[in-house]
């Protein structure tokens, strides 16, 4: 069933569990994801990153989501991610994406708000949730693989207490994607979260906390961190090398077609491990 991210992410937040959210591009990371989702009997968030967009077209996204929510029991999102472009995260809407991410993390303080409330005012009149970043998490093409160092962001760029809360209440956004030292894309070594930054936000905002980056942050620190109030966490990069890796295995054994098999299957029993450390099976309580 396709729904916005509202009830589903207050739920995580008051029972402390994650659901993630898996950035999708084509038929075989969709079915892998949504495999994984019925199997463990959980909800998900299906994203679609804006650098995405031109492999998968908003209306194409959303009409093959649509038609696979509309045949399952679990809650399903369709989101947005990375929206850095107002105009096409109003379009994203229009198509009927259920939940957007309007990323102004790389502007000043009050551009960042403007742009965001606009957005929010936008998506209220659909019945559409919205989420948007303060503080920056590294990789300004949100999406890719790049190689990222793993000291931990500059502290210059991890959330504030302060400017999360006065970005909440001036913008009205549904979650708020926060900075404790993730990145996006492949990791050297395993990153250093500012779980104390994580602890005080979450005692000073009542919205749902999102954690960018996840692939390669480690099991511990992640279940550590949902267990401190992160309420979703994108994963991208962990799904796309447990493809590649099974891809490659089998690359010299079979055809294209069963590639596509092997690759679809990997993803699925690697978004089934982190289902595990999210605890999202307390959703069903």
């Amino acid at each position: 069933m396709l729904v916005n991210s509202k009830s589903m992410l207050n739920k995580a937040r008051d029972l402390r569990y994650a659901v993630p959210a898996t950035d999708v591009f084509n038929l075989e990371s969709l079915k892998g994801v949504l495999n994984a989702a019925k199997e463990c009997d959980c909800p998900l968030i299906i994203a679609l990153a804006e650098v995405h967009v031109e492999t998968l077209p908003l209306k194409e996204c959303a009409l093959l989501v649509k038609y696979f929510a509309s045949n399952m029991d679990q809650d399903i999102v369709l989101h947005l991610d990375h929206g850095f472009t107002p105009s096409l995260v109003k379009q994203a809407i229009d198509c009927g994406f259920t939940s957007v991410m309007y990323d102004g993390s790389s502007l000043p303080f009050e551009e960042n708000v403007k742009a965001t409330k606009e957005i929010v005012e936008y998506a209220k009149k659909h019945n559409v949730t919205v989420e948007a970043e303060i503080g920056h998490v590294g990789s300004e093409a949100a999406g890719s693989n790049e190689v990222k160092e793993c000291e931990g962001e500059d502290s210059s760029k991890l959330t504030t207490v302060e400017e999360a809360v006065s970005f909440a209440e001036a913008t009205g956004v549904d979650s708020l994607a926060v900075s404790i030292g993730t990145a996006h894309g492949n990791y050297v070594g395993t990153p250093k979260l500012d779980f104390d930054r994580l602890k005080d936000i979450r005692e000073h905002i009542g919205i749902p906390l999102v954690l960018h980056g996840g692939s390669g942050t480690g099991y511990e620190n992640l279940n550590k961190a949902v267990s401190l109030g992160i309420s979703k966490v994108n994963i991208y990069t962990d799904l796309m090398n447990a493809a590649k890796s099974a891809y490659e295995n089998q690359i010299d054994k079979t055809d294209y077609f069963e590639l596509c098999a092997v690759s679809q299957k990997a993803i699925t029993e690697k978004l089934k491990e982190y289902y595990e450390v999210f605890m999202t099976k307390k959703s069903r309580e």
